[in-house]
C-alpha cells in the first residue's frame, strides 16, 4: 500500500508531519494494506486567511483494489488530531465496505 501526502498553500509539509501522517495511517490502516492500492492524503486549512477559527482538514482518499476510490474527511484545529480522525473514519468505512462484499460473495457449497 502506498501512502501520497499532499498539502495545499497554506500547509507546510514537512518531514516530521509527512512521516507523521505516514505512520498514523499505517498503524490504524495496516490491516488493509493486502486490499488497497493505494492511500492519498489531502492536507489543507481551511480558513486561512479568514478571521475565526482556524481549521485543518484532512481528506484521505483509498483506492481498493477492483472498486472505486473512498474518501472520508476529518476537521480540527489541529492538524495532528485531523489526521487521526480521518484514518480512524477511513478505517470504519473499509470495515463497513469490505464487509459488505464479503456478504455479496456467493458462499461456496461443500459436497
Amino acid at each position: 500500500m502506498q501512502i501520497l501526502v499532499n498539502s495545499d498553500n497554506h500547509i507546510v509539509l514537512h518531514r516530521k508531519l509527512s512521516n507523521f501522517v505516514d505512520t498514523e495511517i499505517n498503524r490504524i490502516l495496516d490491516r488493509f494494506s493486502p486490499d488497497l492500492t493505494r492511500i492519498e492524503a489531502h492536507l489543507s486549512d481551511e480558513h486561512a486567511f479568514k478571521a475565526g477559527p482556524r481549521t485543518k482538514r484532512c481528506l484521505l482518499e483509498a483506492r481498493p483494489k477492483e472498486h472505486q476510490s473512498l474518501t472520508v474527511t476529518a476537521d480540527s484545529p489541529d492538524l495532528l488530531i485531523a489526521v487521526t480522525g480521518a484514518a480512524h473514519k477511513m478505517q470504519r468505512l473499509l470495515d463497513s465496505t469490505f464487509g459488505r462484499i464479503e456478504e455479496k460473495r456467493p458462499f461456496l457449497a461443500l459436497e
